[in-house]
C-alpha cells in the first residue's frame, strides 16, 4: 500500500516543500497537490519536482473544465519530463460553484467531457496527429466554426512515457464506473471501508467489465487524517468544518455531491440538516451536526490498535494508496506520523 499526503493549497506552501526531503526518506511515496481557486497546482508541482528526486507527484486535482484537454495534455507530459516520470494527472470535474463562479464556464456534461479529455490526452502522450470528433470536443475544429486553417497536429517534444497514470476523483455512480474503466486509478472523497463495497461496488464492477487489461489494476487512493495515540481522539475535530462545507456549503439542494453521498451513508437526517444551516450562514452549527462516527471511520486517528485496524479495513476494501493528512503538532512529530503508518501499511 503506497502512502500519500495531499499539500495544503492555502498557504505556507515553500516552507512545507522544504519539509519534503525528510517526508521522503520518511518513506512517502507520493504528493498531491490541489487546484481550487487558488494558486494553480502546476507551478507548484513543477517546483516539487525540482526540490525531490523519488517522490512521485500529482494533481489533486486539476478540473477538466479550466483547459483545454490538448494543454492538459502538454502539461502532463511536460510535468511528467521535469520529474524524470514520476507525474500522475489526477482529473476532476470540481463543481459548478468554482467552474462557473471563478472561472465562467458553464458547468456541463461532466462525465461525457471526462472521458473524452482522458482520450485526447493520451493520443496527445502517444505523439499522433490530434483528430477527434467527440460529442464535446472536435479537433481540428471543423468548417464554420473557425477560420478553417486549423491543422491536425501531433506533440512537438517526445514524452518521457507515452502513457502518463491519469486518476479521477468521482463519487457519482456513472463517474465512479468511469473512472473504473478508463483510469489508472480512482480517489473518492469521505471513504469508509465498510460502506464502499455497498455505496460504489455495482459502479466498480460495470467499471472494470470494460476496463482494458492493459490499465492494470485500478488504483483506489483514499484519504484520511492521521494521528496515532492514546490521546488524539479530540483532533477529529478538525475535520468538522471542512466535513460541513462540503456537505452543507458545495453545492444547492438537490445538487450536492457530497451530500448525496453522506445520505448514501445512512446519515440523511444529519445531512439535511447540515445543508439548511450552512446555507442559512450558520456555519458552526452546521459543523456540530457532523455525526461523530462518520469522522472516525474515515480517518486514521486513534490508537496503534485503531489505527491498524482501519488500515486493513481499508485494505480489504481495495484501497491501494493511503492519501494521509498527518497532524502533529511539529513537524518531527509529522515525519514520525508518516514513518509509523509506512510501517503499518507495509
Amino acid at each position: 500500500m503506497r502512502i500519500g499526503m495531499a499539500l495544503n493549497y492555502s498557504g505556507g506552501f515553500k516552507e512545507t516543500v522544504a519539509e519534503l526531503a525528510d517526508y521522503e526518506r520518511a518513506g512517502l511515496d507520493i504528493v498531491f497537490v490541489a487546484e481550487a481557486y487558488s494558486f494553480d497546482a502546476v507551478s507548484q508541482l513543477g517546483y516539487i519536482a525540482a526540490r525531490t528526486e523519488r517522490l512521485e507527484i500529482a494533481s489533486g486535482i486539476l478540473p477538466i473544465y479550466t483547459r483545454t484537454p490538448a494543454l492538459l495534455a502538454m502539461t502532463a507530459a511536460g510535468l511528467d519530463y521535469v520529474s524524470g516520470g514520476r507525474f500522475t494527472l489526477g482529473l476532476g470535474a470540481s463543481g459548478p460553484q468554482v467552474i462557473e463562479g471563478f472561472h465562467g464556464v458553464p458547468y456541463t456534461a461532466p462525465l461525457g467531457r471526462t472521458r473524452e479529455v482522458v482520450e485526447i490526452c493520451r493520443q496527445v502522450w502517444r505523439r499522433e496527429r490530434l483528430q477527434y470528433d467527440g460529442r464535446h470536443y472536435t479537433l481540428p475544429l471543423p468548417p464554420g466554426q473557425g477560420t478553417g486553417l486549423g491543422k491536425p497536429l501531433k506533440l512537438i517534444n517526445h514524452p518521457v512515457r507515452p502513457r502518463i497514470p491519469v486518476v479521477i476523483a468521482a463519487i457519482g455512480p456513472k463517474n465512479v464506473e468511469l473512472a473504473a474503466e478508463v483510469a489508472e486509478g480512482w480517489e473518492p472523497i469521505f471513504y469508509v471501508p465498510e460502506k464502499a463495497a455497498e455505496v460504489w461496488g455495482p459502479s466498480l464492477a460495470a467499471g472494470k467489465a470494460a476496463r482494458d487489461p492493459e490499465l492494470g489494476g485500478l488504483d483506489v487512493i483514499a484519504q484520511a487524517s492521521l494521528a496515532i495515540g492514546d490521546d488524539v481522539a479530540g483532533l477529529l475535530e478538525f475535520g468538522r468544518p471542512m466535513a460541513a462545507l462540503y456537505i452543507g456549503g458545495m453545492g444547492a439542494k438537490g445538487r450536492n455531491f457530497y451530500n448525496d453521498l453522506a445520505r448514501r451513508y445512512g446519515y440523511e437526517k444529519e445531512a439535511e440538516r447540515i445543508q439548511d444551516l450552512y446555507l442559512q450562514g450558520q456555519k458552526d452549527e452546521a459543523a456540530a451536526l457532523v455525526p461523530a462516527d462518520l469522522l472516525e471511520k474515515m480517518s486514521l486517528v486513534g490508537s496503534e490498535g485503531f489505527v491498524r485496524e482501519r488500515v486493513q479495513a481499508m485494505r480489504e476494501s481495495g484501497v491501494t494508496t493511503l492519501n494521509v493528512t498527518p497532524l502533529g503538532r511539529t513537524h518531527e512529530e509529522r515525519v514520525r506520523l508518516i514513518e509509523k503508518i509506512k510501517e503499518i501499511a507495509a
